[in-house]
């Protein structure tokens, strides 16, 4: 979707776009709207029961400079910066496919004019929205193909330049992310997703690092190349390094769970839904549109992604129910379960970022647990961390850009429940706490002293509802959360 910003309202627009405040009033006074025009749309609106609430639209077509003119009232509710981007993201859902191929915006119509960031939001919601996966989709019918090309976006607020810039980034991000998680797996694999992410960041100015897996078993990595050892595809561990600050250790690693396709391996999952574990790298996906956007607007933060790339297969390779693994740490894990197989590729990213990179802070986000699904739904993302201040920064961050959080507990009564009696641990614990004795799993492998959070987002990277900044299917679901995290944290 291309968005452009103008200084005023193009003549004879084909499609005009009005933001309207819900409350007492409006009817009388329809921002842009006059004489025969606003009379028509006071009849309108309440013929709809349109009040402009956020993210409502009235479509209308009324005399405007001695012609018929369109024109799409856009609900702002109460003009929150969240109003502003359920408008941004209605408007693009009701124009995408309809035939229309431009709509111009007029924000200085409203009294209230929005402030940059809501402006940017607006424009960053009506963009997001926009995207689709139609790789596959050979016999769309006309009707049902993307006509939405451009959103001009007239009388902005000044300085809504710098905040659209942070916008677009992330939003280039999202793409990525969303491009990765909706990838079949026969399309997506370990060394696909290297290349392809290496391709979308290319001439950005991260330093890549891959490792195959020759390299990765000299460094003991025994637990993440456990679980690729049932699949055809050999494991990739990529990382991309962002020194926005100048030379110098990472003050932040991102590191993310990258099952490109995940069966359970010898604990196979039931074939129902199976074909949903294509997004099982979800994680890793949302890592790389983080990394991308922070380098895309040139963030003064000196940042490490680090992704652990794998495919967990059935076959005679494959590890067992009762095997023992070493992981990079030298720590030994009893396997009780193989689909309990993200947490064995995270310890060992984990372990390889602290030893290579040493960075202050560490947040690993990962579809880890069914079991974060059954306690939030799919409205918030599980939090763990061994840092309250580190938790704060990121449950604000969340609350800022809707990718929202629900901090859980650790302690030792939970740690304890993954005590192995043959091996340091078993990689997972009772039914109970699944998700925490999870988190407790990924901590084990935290040096002391290092920051650390862990992000479950098992049921947020794929939708089964349309929201303002996407519709059905990958969410991009962790991008705007990281990097509002790092601004407003790590950024000199």
């Amino acid at each position: 979707m291309k968005i452009d910003f103008v200084a005023t309202v193009p003549a004879a627009p084909a499609i005009l776009a009005l933001p309207v405040g819900q409350g007492p009033g409006n009817g009388a006074r329809w921002p842009g709207l006059e004489g025969d025009a606003a009379a028509l749309a006071t009849v309108a609106a309440g013929a709809a029961r349109f009040e402009g609430e956020a993210g409502s639209t009235l479509d209308l077509f009324v005399p405007r400079d001695g012609k018929t003119a369109r024109v799409i009232l856009v609900g702002i509710g109460a003009a929150s910066d969240a109003d502003w981007e359920k408008a941004g993201g209605a408007l693009t859902a009701k124009l995408l496919t309809s035939g229309a191929t431009e709509v111009v915006v007029d924000l200085g119509a409203i009294g209230d004019a929005p402030t940059p960031t809501a402006a940017a939001r607006f424009a960053g919601a009506a963009a997001q929205r926009g995207w689709r996966y139609d790789r596959f989709r050979t016999k769309l019918a006309d009707k049902q193909k993307p006509t939405l090309a451009t959103i001009t976006i007239a009388r902005a607020p000044a300085d809504t330049d710098a905040a659209w810039a942070r916008q677009d980034a992330a939003t280039q991000g999202m793409d990525l992310t969303r491009t990765l998680v909706s990838a079949p797996a026969n399309i997506l694999y370990p060394e696909s997703f290297v290349e392809w992410v290496s391709k979308s960041v290319e001439g950005l100015g991260l330093e890549i690092t891959v490792l195959d897996e020759a390299q990765m078993g000299e460094l003991g990595m025994g637990a993440l190349l456990g679980v690729s050892m049932g699949s055809a595809k050999e494991a990739r561990l990529l990382a991309l390094k962002w020194n926005g600050a100048g030379e110098g250790d990472p003050a932040l690693a991102l590191v993310g769970k990258g099952v490109t396709f995940d069966t359970g391996g010898i604990s196979i999952k039931g074939a129902a839904g199976m074909e949903d574990m294509k997004w099982d790298m979800g994680g890793a996906g949302a890592v790389a549109g983080a990394m991308k956007a922070i380098a895309t607007r040139n963030a003064k933060a000196n940042v490490i992604g680090v992704m652990g790339l794998v495919e967990n297969m059935p076959d005679g390779n494959a590890i067992r129910p009762g095997d023992v693994l070493t992981s990079m740490s030298g720590q030994t894990i009893e396997v009780l379960n193989t689909d309990a197989e993200g947490r064995l590729v995270l310890c060992d990213a984990v372990a390889w970022v602290q030893k290579t990179h040493r960075p202050k802070t560490i947040v690993d986000l990962a579809t880890l647990t069914g079991a974060m699904i059954v306690a939030l739904g799919h409205e918030n993302g599980g939090l763990f961390a061994n840092d309250d201040a580190l938790a704060d920064q990121l449950l604000a961050a969340g609350l800022a850009t809707g990718d929202t959080l629900w901090r859980f507990p650790l302690s030792d009564a939970y740690n304890k429940l993954i005590d192995s009696p043959i091996a340091d641990m078993k990689n997972v614990g009772p039914r109970g706490a699944g998700s925490i004795t999870a988190a407790q799993f990924i901590q084990r492998f935290v040096e002391d002293g290092v920051k650390w959070a862990h992000l479950d987002i098992a049921a947020m990277v794929w939708s089964d509802k349309a929201t303002a900044t996407h519709d059905k299917g990958a969410t991009g679901y962790g991008v705007r959360l990281l990097d509002r995290f790092i601004a407003d944290n790590f950024e000199k």
